[in-house]
């Protein structure tokens, strides 16, 4: 063997083995194609979708090696968590319960998640097959065969199957959003049984959420950018509760150059609240009169 070979042997070992982190490096950097949903507007006919829970969590897609998140970002779990997973890619949600969005989104942020007995807890609830061929009813039926029946399957195990209901009626969809909420969930989901799976934001995946309104007293104005740039790009607001936040979005071209007026009274939309106590995804609705 000449002088140089051993040395050339050895760069290619090193090579090969940097070659699996730069797979999960590049992997990291691709989003996954992912269906999102829209909102659901009083008009479907519910016997055509399946309706489900929609959990407050982390979506996660798992690709049979890594789970990474909807911007492509590998997250660190524990490798005896991934190892329940099945080889099949899975789409889904890490949830810790209800009330734990913020707990859960933390965990997922480290880096020393092997360290984090939180990971206990955490739940892998599933609700699609992305690479399964065949209709949403076909899917859910191969999710079942794989990860087994919801009755079947201990409540506190991390790989859980999200259950799909059939209703025909609103007033069954108005009571399993109201119980659902009862116990601290945030709504529903509503998938088209005879729907394929394709990235993008599709009418055939619905979600169904309470909105919520509120009042608060206009006290300052903060400048737009970029498209918004020489009008209102939010409005500083002081809550009935003291509290101040900025309300950004729900505003029309013309409302955002002639905002409010300081001092006024406005109503805004949200839907439910964050850990801080603060309105999440707030949206402006309209001035109201003074009284």
């Amino acid at each position: 063997m000449s002088g140089w070979m051993p040395y050339l042997i050895a760069v290619l070992i090193i090579l090969g083995g940097m070659l699996p982190v730069w797979a999960a490096t590049q992997r990291s950097e691709m989003p996954p194609q992912l269906m999102l949903a829209k909102r659901f507007q009083g008009e479907e006919t519910l016997s055509l979708f399946g309706v489900s829970e929609k959990y407050d969590g982390i979506r996660a897609f798992w690709d049979g090696i890594s789970l990474v998140t909807r911007s492509g970002r590998i997250i660190n779990a524990p490798d005896w968590f991934l190892a329940q997973l099945p080889d099949e890619p899975l789409d889904g949600e890490l949830w810790l319960g209800y009330g734990r969005f913020s707990e859960v989104s933390g965990l997922i942020r480290r880096n020393d998640s092997d360290s984090s007995e939180l990971w206990q807890d955490v739940q892998y609830r599933v609700f699609d097959l992305p690479e399964v061929a065949g209709t949403f009813d076909e899917r859910y039926q191969a999710l079942l065969e794989l990860i087994g029946d919801p009755s079947d399957i201990a409540a506190n195990d991390n790989l859980q199957p999200v259950e799909q209901l059939r209703i025909s009626s609103e007033k069954e969809l108005d009571d399993l959003l109201q119980e659902v909420l009862q116990r601290g969930g945030e709504g529903l989901m509503l998938h088209r049984w005879d729907s394929f799976y394709f990235a993008g934001r599709s009418s055939d995946l619905l979600k169904v959420t309470p909105l919520e309104d509120a009042e608060a007293i206009v006290t300052g104005y903060e400048p737009g950018q970029g498209r918004l740039k020489g009008m209102m790009g939010a409005l500083r607001v002081r809550l009935q509760n003291g509290r101040e936040m900025l309300l950004g979005s729900g505003f029309s071209d013309a409302e955002r150059q002639a905002p409010p007026a300081l001092g006024a009274r406005v109503r805004f939309t949200f839907r439910g609240l964050t850990a801080d106590g603060l309105p999440r995804f707030a949206s402006f609705d309209r001035v109201r009169p003074p009284e």
